[in-house]
């Protein structure tokens, strides 16, 4: 009785420091996972084979792989062992279906043990997958260990036998324990994704700003920067922007499409309709996907499908007010949709080209606003300062003329300036700024006199309105007829009388000799 109680403890202790043994084992694992988790952040390769490493070596299993959902079929992430190539292969390209045991474990959410695979129905019906994983792999036996967060099915890792012996209840938990570690490792890098997405995007978003408020309203500078910061972050191979000329939208930026296609986008009038997708984003005023373009029935567009390379499409629209002003084009060269994060960013972008735009349309207003000011301050001034001279110089008629003609070269912008006077039926040069050489040592020209009265000048030479506005000089020179006519005179009477030419250089650059005394370039002379 002594000697049976001496071997019972014995063979108790000997059990006792097997869970021990097997115990500190699976503690030393359980720590090794979470050091490679910590370690590899945003990396899940290195923990994925850790783990399967791990759980077969501990559950003494001779293969071990991992599963990840992916909607409704399953990806391979992870094998262990020296499992037969052809195998591998086979899984990693095949589409597993919910009645394989990895999807009786998605839908039931519990380990599933399956003692003798050849057994299985799977296997009875002829299932090639099964069928490989008996006479191929030599599976006979496999435990599959669900991977879930909270109540939502994540993956399945599945342990392997060579031979007919089913795993223990304590190894399938140990594998459990495995699993819930996996789907930390896989959370905590979604977290960390998301977290690096967050900070790239406003970074770029940042970016744009800075572009925005730094290049002086440069307008194409800042919607470069926006296509390009879009198609970066949102994964595209390729993005554009389209905005409106007329009755039709046209690409106006370009980022990662073939040569080929940007020249010939540059020019295609884009409307709205269902033939395109920047099309359908302006007739329905809001984000348009288009998965595959060249299954799509209703894309039209022959000439993005021969030269764009795109498959998968997404064009947002830029609003303002509701309305379209244009749209961002996002391209991928393989059939991959874009996700709804993406889709909002691209919409984040389009604001910022809104806002951008709107700024430079109200700068421009402001500034064509600021020109008429000025302008019209010049000519108030103008008109100010020649009647000064006409009150101080009553009977100096002289002093008026020449004021009034130095007044007209320099309020539209000429060169020169004369004035032609008119006895009998020739013209002759009077008052003159600019070339002092046109004038005589008398004050005359002869070679300006001209006969047949006002008809005989040429029409580029009059002060008349309709001169003024087809040689784009101010307004102001109308009203300097009227100075040197008196308001009280027909509107003609400048033309019949006081002539008043006007000379502007066409070209913006010339020689040292074709300057004048004021260093403006000046082109030989035409009467205007």
């Amino acid at each position: 009785m002594a000697q049976e109680s001496t071997t019972d403890l014995e063979c108790r202790l000997a059990q006792a420091q097997r869970e021990l043994s097997e115990a500190r084992e699976q503690q030393i694992a359980t720590s090794e996972v979470l050091r490679i988790i910590s370690s590899s952040p945003g990396d899940l390769k290195p923990v994925f084979e850790t783990i399967l490493a791990n759980a077969t070596r501990l559950c003494e299993a001779s293969y071990g792989a991992m599963w990840l959902s992916e909607g409704d079929r399953f990806r391979n992430a992870a094998f262990h062992g020296a499992l037969p190539a052809e195998y591998m292969e086979l899984w990693r390209s095949a589409t597993v279906s919910r009645t394989a045991p990895v999807g009786r474990v998605a839908q039931s959410r519990k380990p599933v043990q399956i003692a003798d695979l050849r057994e299985d129905q799977t296997y009875l019906d002829g299932h090639p997958l099964t069928i490989t994983a008996v006479h191929v792999a030599g599976i006979h036996t496999l435990a599959l260990v669900p991977m879930l967060k909270e109540d939502e099915f994540v993956g399945a890792i599945a342990i392997y036998r060579k031979e007919v012996r089913p795993f223990t209840d304590k190894q399938i938990e140990l594998v459990t324990t495995f699993a819930d570690q996996a789907v930390i490792a896989i959370e905590n890098t979604r977290l960390l994704n998301e977290l690096r997405e967050s900070l790239q995007q406003q970074t770029a978003t940042a970016d744009a700003l800075k572009v925005i408020s730094r290049s002086n309203f440069d307008l194409q500078t800042v919607l470069d920067t926006l296509t390009e910061s879009a198609a970066r972050l949102c994964d595209a191979d390729m993005a554009a922007i389209t905005r409106q000329k007329g009755a039709a939208y046209y690409y106006v930026t370009n980022y990662g499409f073939p040569p080929d296609f940007a020249e010939y986008a540059k020019s295609f009038p884009l409307e709205p309709g269902r033939g395109t997708g920047v099309g359908r984003a302006l007739l329905e005023a809001k984000p348009v996907q288009i998965p595959d373009v060249r299954a799509d029935p209703e894309y039209t567009w022959v000439g993005a499908k021969k030269l764009g390379g795109f498959r998968t499409a997404l064009a947002v629209p830029m609003l303002r007010e509701g309305n379209p002003i244009g749209v961002i084009a996002l391209g991928r060269t393989t059939v991959r949709p874009f996700t709804e994060k993406q889709v909002g960013l691209v919409q984040t972008f389009a604001d910022q080209a809104v806002i951008a735009i709107e700024n430079v349309r109200l700068f421009d207003n402001l500034q064509a606003r600021t020109r008429e000011l000025t302008e019209s301050l010049q000519q108030q001034t103008a008109t100010a300062d020649a009647l000064k001279v006409i009150s101080r110089s009553t009977f100096d008629l002289q002093t008026v003329l020449n004021t009034l003609v130095e007044s007209a070269a320099r309020l539209c912008d000429a060169y020169d300036a004369v004035m032609l006077l008119r006895e009998g039926n020739r013209w002759f040069s009077g008052p003159i700024t600019g070339r002092s050489r046109m004038t005589s040592s008398n004050g005359r020209s002869p070679e300006h006199g001209l006969t047949g009265g006002p008809s005989s000048i040429a029409s580029r030479s009059t002060c008349t309105t309709s001169l003024l506005r087809a040689t784009s000089f101010p307004r102001a020179a109308r009203m300097l007829c009227d100075w040197a006519t008196g308001p009280s005179s027909p509107s003609h009477f400048c033309e019949k009388t006081r002539p008043l030419a006007l000379f502007r250089s066409a070209a913006p650059r010339c020689g040292r000799s074709q300057k004048n005394r004021s260093g403006l370039c000046r082109p030989s002379p035409t009467r205007q």
